[in-house]
């Protein structure tokens, strides 16, 4: 197999080709001690998600709960935050993805965008010092199938190598140390209508990817990839036969109406599964003494329902497979017959919680629906499922079947106009992710609070091109505001505490064992809160409105946070693309609801990471060891102007289910 690492193809650009301090900074980088956040590398990923100097994949573990251990950064010093070094990505699109530090180096991706789509930067991560940046060889065509901006949600690591994710639809594996590609593997067709947004997970030497795609008839898929040689070893489809998603003997849900062969054809019209949708661009959660991983896949297409009569399994559904063959284990179908678009790519995360005086090993999916489920991850039976968000199309979960009960006034007819459906095609929550802390036992969740008006039409599919088959005009949910940021009981079953914004929490979050949470707005605020409360203890304002994934690390005893600014993603379109905001309608309904949005932020691209000042850290603690200045900084208790949504310092409280 030939390899694109060639001067006009794709290229490792080294920072300095011929520096002695980039050398021998590279060799520093592997002699130092696990205790700066520079461990030693070849490590399996179980053992370096424990190192918490360090953030090794995007979810910071294999259980996705983004809780780091890490508290020299706490409550009674987060106001003294300042800015340590910066860097631009230098493509001003959505930046969702979550940087990686890994043997303190920092790696991190840009959109597909700019001059070098998807490139990939390798960073000191003390510093900012560029060490070297790896550049695709794009098929700009890829752009023009990308539903929903040209993000990418971020890189993964596995024995000295980086596995990056495009948006055209490739794999590609680089060597950490120097950008050097190593192999490349094609995965989808984008005249089709595929790509790829999602940031890959390696488990147990694959590489696991799914595609992105669903408003365009694509037929969904998750696929493994072997680390080494780049060689597809299996891929599970969301529709088809049994054969196609994996589906054999050891399949057990907990449901009999998921109960049957080749239902991922007989729940479908004739041939509608080829172009069906089940797409899985979101998270991938692994437990290790199970061996299963776990995944939600999402929308059927088209959004139109009356083309697709049926539960049209296996869309809209959390699978738990066995990561060696892909062989599914049990599933979970969230909103059958979905008439919303309502993936359920969203993350889930693993724990183990006291059910009924037993303590439980549970998986906790944040649906788009607007439920938050809790199933036990080992059999697939659910447990419970509760409204976090306000909720018209539906009025509950019936626990005997699994199913959603439907309000059957708001079933979308054809050619008529339902109004004030919430929540809106985004869900009460999309793909930005939540976190968990085993000190608060709470569960921290950012997400939307919208409705919107949907009208029903006919569609023809065109591989390609859009096959949606609705109109959609979004808005503020009641109260008026677009989005929260709350803290969850998974155990009590409630919401502990809430933050209204102005705009829908499109960033992720982070929570540390300082107590302190952080996660971003599309208005240019970066925040960090007490995790027990909810009090805003800090706020910077940022270059571009943030709808990225916050991390934290340490190098030399330092203690950091990073966070890409740069406004995008389905909502943050029309502050960074050619969309008239004007147009209700437009960008998929989302241009209505966030009409006011370029007033606040335009596009961006900068990468922001935050330190202590040295007075605010144990003595002998450096935070830029190359003896860099700070530039800039947030004053404490910074205040945001014309926000009547939110008090800035206190949180408005839970009152339960």
């Amino acid at each position: 197999m030939s390899l694109r690492f060639e001067a006009f193809g794709r290229s490792a650009l080294p920072a300095l080709l011929i520096s002695f301090t980039a050398l021998l900074g590279s060799y520093s980088a592997l002699a130092q001690s696990a205790e700066g956040g520079r461990g030693k590398s070849g490590g399996d990923l179980i053992s370096l998600s424990k190192d918490q100097n360090q953030w090794v994949m995007a979810p910071r573990d294999y259980a996705n709960t983004r809780f780091s251990q890490l508290n020299q950064i706490d409550t009674t010093n987060v106001g003294h935050l300042q800015v340590a070094w910066t860097f631009s990505v230098g493509a001003d699109k959505g930046q969702e993805a979550a940087p990686l530090i890994v043997n303190g180096t920092m790696y991190v991706v840009a959109p597909y965008s700019g001059v070098h789509p998807n490139q990939v930067f390798a960073l000191d991560a003390a510093t900012g010092d560029l060490k070297w940046s790896y550049s695709p060889k794009p098929n700009l065509s890829a752009v023009g199938v990308a539903c929903c901006d040209v993000v990418n949600r971020g890189l993964a690591y596995d024995n000295g190598k980086i596995f990056l994710n495009t948006l055209d639809d490739y794999s590609v594996a680089l060597d950490a140390k120097t950008g050097k590609e190593l192999w490349h593997t094609k995965l989808g067709e984008i005249n089709r209508g595929e790509t790829i947004t999602m940031a890959p997970l390696v488990v147990k030497g694959k590489v696991l990817i799914g595609d992105s795609g669903g408003e365009l008839g694509v037929r969904g898929w998750v696929t493994a990839v072997d680390e080494n040689s780049g060689k597809i070893v299996w891929r599970a489809y969301a529709t088809g036969p049994d054969k196609d998603v994996l589906i054999g003997p050891d399949f057990k849900p907990q449901f009999d109406w998921m109960k049957g062969k080749d239902l991922g054809v007989s729940t479908w019209p004739p041939d509608a599964w080829k172009i069906g949708g089940g797409t899985m661009w979101g998270w991938i959660q692994y437990d290790p003494d199970l061996n299963l991983i776990y995944y939600g896949t999402g929308n059927p297409g088209p959004w139109n329902h009356l083309q697709r009569p049926g539960d049209n399994l296996w869309t809209t559904t959390l699978f738990a497979r066995d990561p060696d063959t892909g062989q599914a284990k049990w599933a979970y179908q969230m909103s059958p017959h979905d008439l919303f678009d309502y993936d359920e790519i969203n993350e889930s995360i693993l724990l183990d919680l006291p059910i009924n005086g037993q303590n439980t090993k549970t998986i906790v999916h944040m649906g788009r629906n607007g439920y938050i489920y809790v199933l036990d991850r080992q059999t697939g039976k659910l447990i419970s499922a509760d409204p976090y968000d306000h909720i018209n199309v539906s009025k509950g979960v019936d626990m005997k079947t699994g199913r959603m009960i439907r309000d059957e006034e708001m079933v979308p007819k054809l050619g008529q106009t339902v109004v004030e459906v919430c929540p809106v095609a985004d869900g009460a929550k999309d793909w930005q992710p939540s976190a968990y802390s085993p000190r608060t036992k709470l569960i921290y969740v950012p997400h939307q609070h919208m409705c919107m008006n949907w009208k029903t039409s006919d569609v023809a599919y065109i591989a390609g091109t859009p096959y949606v088959g609705a109109t959609v005009d979004m808005y503020a949910g009641p109260g008026g505001y677009r989005g929260e940021f709350m803290a969850w009981d998974p155990v009590n079953r409630k919401k502990a505490w809430a933050i209204k914004e102005r705009f829908p929490v499109w960033s992720g979050t982070a929570v540390t064992a300082g107590d302190v949470a952080f996660y971003g707005t599309m208005d240019r605020w970066f925040k960090a809160v007490d995790a027990k409360s909810g009090k805003v203890l800090w706020q910077f304002k940022t270059p571009s409105g943030i709808i990225g994934q916050p991390v934290t690390y340490s190098v030399n005893g330092v203690q950091y946070v990073a966070i890409l600014s740069g406004v995008g993603g389905w909502p943050g379109a029309v502050a960074n693309s050619a969309i008239n905001p004007r147009v209700r309608n437009g960008a998929l309904g989302f241009a209505g609801g966030m009409q006011d949005l370029p007033a606040y932020t335009s596009a961006g691209s900068t990468l922001l990471v935050f330190a202590l000042p040295a007075s605010d850290r144990p003595a002998g603690q450096q935070s830029n060891p190359s003896g860099a200045q700070p530039r800039g900084r947030s004053a404490p208790g910074q205040s945001q102007p014309n926000q009547p949504q939110q008090s800035p310092g206190n949180a408005e409280q839970g009152s339960g289910k």
